[in-house]
């Protein structure tokens, strides 16, 4: 059994970061994942891992030019529970992500399953998910 994350980092990329920044900060920050760094070409959430802490997970959104993103490209971000999910939604929508499918059990992967999808400013499907009953 794993004690750790499985995806140590992963890295979206997008066409125009300054659109893409405030959709990210602002699910990022309702998911608890502190922003670790913010560049001209990319921004960063979550922990990083070192040599003494190697428990860490995070994500990076990059500046990439000729981004065409496909039906299918999805990336999905585990809730604490069911009100943080209507909450990431609710701010990635008011931050520029266009509503995939609100707020909801998604009973077809499992009773409990609680998700909502967004695509964000680049088309990138996004999942916020919560695996626990309310």
């Amino acid at each position: 059994m794993r004690t750790t994350p499985l995806l140590d980092h992963v890295s979206i990329a997008v066409g125009d970061l300054s659109s893409a920044r405030p959709f990210y900060d602002a699910i990022m920050a309702v998911l608890g994942a502190r922003k670790v760094y913010d560049h001209e070409a990319a921004i960063g959430y979550g922990e990083r891992c070192s040599g003494e802490s190697s428990g860490g997970s995070y994500v990076t959104v990059r500046r990439s030019s000729g981004v065409a993103p496909v039906d299918g490209l999805h990336w999905c971000f585990k809730a604490v529970n069911r009100q943080q999910v209507r909450a990431a939604f609710a701010a990635g929508i008011d931050a520029g992500g266009r509503d995939d499918g609100g707020p909801g059990l998604r009973a077809e992967y499992h009773p409990t399953y609680y998700a909502a999808f967004m695509k964000d400013p680049d088309g990138n499907r996004i999942e916020i998910v919560c695996h626990q009953s309310e």
